[in-house]
């Protein structure tokens, strides 16, 4: 069985939360019409990525305003969505990734572990992963700067992952540390990997948005003025991948220690005294 993955690229203005679930609402649509059963929207898609939103009021799990329409959407399509958003629990503010599933509440499903310097003194970091199955495949969920830590994926896959998610929001001039960063972590755990990547205002996002398959190479990608791109998903590529790249299986627990040459006793050196 496979699962039809629909990517999503869309640019996010900052503090319109009304226009921003329309956005995301009209993709799902879009996505559903495309035969997907899964959808990746960006980092913030809903608050939009912007410093002094941050700092102000954010939305919250059970704010009608933005939840409802995007659980209806889901609803009524069929299609799960994975949405990213600053989120306020409590007293404490997180980057959410809410996972709406067809009949059921909005999940605060996982919350951004590894945050950029500019968020840490806003946003509180997430304390563990998070997947769940769509058809056969395992999906695990990540976003943004996760992705820059090999063992972040590496746990993921070590948990049972097939696909790894991550929402994000890149710069200009991150082009090359995000395509590279998204084809090893495939490439690395024999795994899909996708990215949803926001554009435009405020720091002018590039995007970016694709899917890589278990080999790391990319076999979708958002092109020029669209917002979607689609991938068929197979469980048996990743069993084929990993067949072939022998790194997930001999892969070693414990490396033991590292040594410096003044630990050897090499001969005609003393060994230094500590």
């Amino acid at each position: 069985m496979s699962c039809r993955l629909a990517v999503a690229q869309i640019e996010a203005i900052p503090g319109d939360i009304r226009g921003n679930v329309a956005r995301v609402v009209s993709a799902l649509e879009d996505a559903a019409a495309g035969g997907a059963d899964l959808a990746l929207f960006p980092e913030a898609v809903i608050t939009g990525y912007d410093d002094g939103v941050f700092a102000g009021p954010l939305p919250t799990l059970t704010d009608a305003g933005w939840s409802s329409p995007v659980r209806e959407a889901v609803y009524r399509t069929g299609v799960t969505a994975v949405v990213n958003t600053a989120l306020q629990r409590d007293a404490l503010r997180f980057l959410t990734d809410v996972l709406f599933l067809p009949g059921h509440e909005p999940i605060p499903a996982y919350d951004k572990q590894h945050l950029y310097d500019s968020e840490r003194s806003v946003f509180t970091p997430g304390e563990h992963g998070f997947s769940f199955a769509v058809g056969d495949l395992q999906v695990a969920l990540s976003v943004c700067y996760d992705a820059n830590f090999p063992e972040h994926a590496a746990a993921a896959a070590d948990a049972g992952a097939h696909l790894y998610l991550n929402s994000g929001a890149y710069f200009p001039g991150g082009e090359h540390r995000r395509d590279l960063h998204y084809a090893a972590r495939a490439l690395d755990n024999g795994i899909y990997v996708a990215f949803s990547g926001l554009v435009g205002a405020p720091h002018d996002f590039i995007g970016g948005s694709g899917v890589f398959d278990p080999l790391g190479r990319r076999i979708a990608a958002v092109g020029a003025g669209g917002h979607l791109a689609f991938a068929d998903l197979e469980l048996d590529a990743v069993t084929s991948a990993r067949e072939g790249q022998r790194m997930w299986t001999h892969r070693r627990a414990d490396l033991g220690p590292q040594l410096r040459l003044d630990d050897l006793a090499v001969p005609g050196r003393p060994r230094r005294r500590r």
